[in-house]
């Protein structure tokens, strides 16, 4: 038996402010949405040109507060080939959230507050 991760999701109060976001730090366009006949939810698949894996941003019509992260422990990590250019363009978004120069990584925080891992490519 084989398996092969497909996506992840998280789940967000704005979706165009995340789209918006996504697009803009990491490039991530959407590839597919689902769209709930009564209004209730939007799923909508995001990923980067040749990427096999996606985002899923689940938007609730019905939640209005913040989304409890806990102790935000867990992550999305973004592999790039050009480290020091994503940096400047993260830290002028005011989206870094963490750096750890000793390991050459950061973390940027999106909308809702999660951590994504920014490593380069080695």
């Amino acid at each position: 038996m084989n398996f092969k991760v497909v996506h992840n999701n998280i789940n967000v109060l704005d979706l165009e402010k995340s789209l918006k976001f996504y697009d803009e730090a990491l490039g991530m366009k959407e590839a597919r949405r689902k769209e709930a006949e009564d209004g209730s939810f939007i799923l909508v698949y995001l990923e980067t040109e040749g990427a096999s894996h996606q985002l899923e941003l689940t938007w609730l019509r019905d939640r209005k507060e913040p989304y409890d992260l806990g102790e935000n422990e867990f992550h999305t990590a973004f592999v790039t080939d050009d480290f020091e250019g994503a940096l400047k363009k993260h830290r002028k978004m005011g989206a870094v959230c963490f750096e750890n120069e000793a390991m050459g990584i950061y973390f940027i925080a999106d909308p809702d507050g999660y951590w994504l891992e920014i490593i380069p490519q080695r």
